[in-house]
């Protein structure tokens, strides 16, 4: 009994000192759950700050892709907002601004210089060194949207030290890095050749030429037009990118099949051959001649035009490179390549015509037999812009200025009343008229096709006028059949009727074509002569 008596006495304590640690029990695991709500709620807030602070990058990123909404985000105050999101914990949020930002600046130089202004620049040069490759990429992005603009915004970038976190971008493994930081370089480098040997001085040309070596496509362009881009200003900064082995890089792409490499390899090729005879030798031995013919087919418009391009700044240096040029069959291919454009990608195809004209009367008459006078002709007669028709007419002069032979060939395809036309047009621009009648003259002081030379007599100005009369007088005393035909045509009247100031060169020239005729003949065609011989009769007494 003593034995049940305790046992019953145990198990009622056990009992209550359990049920005391079950009301303990629910009563912490309740102050737990209200911790743990609390704890909820607090993160939800941050979780949905979080989630509306991406979400505002994001549309911003998205509204900044149409024109249209720039200014109302511009005057909405957008690069306030999103300076700080740069330096936000969350890295896609960081990413997407960068991408907001760049897209921004992009659209104009205001708001480019916003971005400068706002001190944004240098949190992006810092963030090349330290962030991952998809911040990397968006913050070359923006760099670049901010030097493209002017020389001015691209020194800025210059100033935050963003040159040596782009070249060390340029050694990045990710090609989509690699590509970004060129891009950005390229657009630095094109403003002028301070800026451009800034890039140079900071290592980025030997990096360059690798990428041009990489299998990624996109990075080949990109690479090459930062090339093309550093190498234009000056033969100094050319000779840093030949130096760099970069000629026979570029020159192993122009069969590339991608158009778009195609247009910046050879971009990158004229530049480098423009500056000096040594630099455009260095090109050619390349051996690039005659394998880019074949692209003056090519079914892009701007990979031919660079590619004619290229011939006219290898031409222009000296007549070597042009016959080289003109052996390879340059000079057939550059007409039917004009025979076949319309518009300013024919520009320098007429201009190359006229340095290789330009050198001596052999390559002049190379042009000529390959039937690049009608195909000129034919440019000065359907192209509307007047910076193409006074190249055309600059060519025109540089085939005709050599012999007779050469002024004929001009003259008959009726490219002197044209050329007269654009500089007795009052609204041919200055240039248009300076190049027509420099033209004009060094054609007229060689041509003796008097057929061609007749109808100028009708409508020249005096300064023109005097040379086609000198050439008249230079052939009429040789020649009796011309003598002939310049009667019946009505020339020798209308040479009568020229008012020239005594003693000038005209004068002289009118007197040694009157010369070749018999006094009565220039009497008769002498205007008022018709009026003498009425007088006469009426004063004539008949016997």
């Amino acid at each position: 009994m003593l034995h049940g008596t305790v046992y019953c006495c145990f198990s009622w304590k056990t009992h209550i000192f359990i049920r005391h640690l079950l009301e303990k029990w629910s009563s912490l695991k309740k102050k737990y759950l209200i911790v743990i709500m609390s704890q909820r709620q607090v993160l939800q807030v941050f979780e949905q700050y979080q989630k509306s602070r991406a979400q505002f990058v994001q549309t911003i990123a998205e509204l900044a892709t149409r024109p249209q909404n720039i200014e109302t985000l511009q005057n909405a105050g957008v690069m306030s907002l999103l300076r700080p999101l740069l330096l936000d914990v969350v890295p896609t949020i960081q990413q997407t601004t960068a991408l907001a930002l760049g897209r921004l600046a992009n659209y104009n130089d205001d708001l480019a210089v916003a971005v400068v202004k706002g001190d944004i620049l240098p949190q992006l040069v810092y963030s090349l060194t330290e962030q991952n490759r998809f911040y990397k990429k968006a913050a070359a992005f923006v760099l670049r949207a901010v030097a493209k603009h002017s020389p001015a915004l691209a020194q800025a970038v210059v100033d935050c030290g963003a040159l040596d976190a782009l070249v060390i971008s340029l050694e990045e493994f990710d090609p989509g890095v690699k590509e970004a930081a060129a891009w950005a370089l390229g657009y630095i480098a094109r403003h002028n050749a301070h800026l451009s040997q800034a890039v140079v001085d900071a290592g980025a040309v030997p990096l360059l030429v690798l990428c041009i070596q990489e299998p990624e496509v996109a990075l080949k362009r990109i690479a090459a037009s930062a090339l093309s881009d550093i190498a234009k200003h000056s033969p100094e900064l050319a000779q840093t990118v030949v130096d760099t082995g970069a000629i026979a890089h570029l020159a192993q792409m122009i069969l590339n099949p991608d158009a778009k490499l195609k247009r910046q390899v050879f971009s990158a090729l004229s530049q480098i051959s423009k500056h000096s005879v040594d630099l455009a030798e260095m090109v050619v031995e390349a051996e690039i001649f005659p394998a880019v013919l074949a692209c003056l087919r090519d079914p892009d418009e701007y990979v031919r035009k660079n590619v004619t391009t290229l011939m006219r700044e290898i031409t222009k240096h000296t007549p070597e490179l042009s016959l080289m040029i003109v052996n390879a069959g340059g000079v057939a291919a550059v007409i039917d390549y004009l025979g076949d454009s319309r518009g300013n990608v024919r520009l320098p195809g007429i201009m190359m015509l006229g340095y290789v004209a330009a050198h001596s009367e052999n390559l002049a008459m190379a042009v000529i037999v390959s039937k690049g006078v009608p195909q000129l002709a034919i440019c000065l007669s359907e192209e509307p812009e007047e910076h193409i028709k006074a190249a055309t007419a600059w060519a025109f002069g540089q085939i005709g200025r050599h012999t007779p032979e050469h002024a004929r060939a001009v003259s008959t395809a009726n490219v002197l009343p044209k050329l007269l036309a654009l500089y007795m047009d009052t609204d041919s621009s200055e240039d248009l008229q300076v190049k027509a009648k420099k033209a004009l003259k060094s054609i007229l002081q060689k041509c003796t096709y008097l057929p061609a030379l007749e109808p100028l007599l009708y409508e020249a100005p005096s300064n023109i006028l005097k040379h086609v009369v000198c050439q008249f007088s230079k052939v009429l005393p040789h020649d009796s059949k011309a003598r002939r035909l310049f009667v019946t045509s009505g020339g020798l009247k209308k040479v009568q009727e020229i008012k020239a100031d005594p003693g000038s060169a005209l004068q002289e020239y009118i007197n040694s074509i009157n010369n070749c005729y018999p006094e009565e003949i220039v009497r008769y065609y002498s205007p008022g002569y018709s009026e003498t011989l009425l007088a006469r009769v009426e004063k004539y007494q008949p016997v």
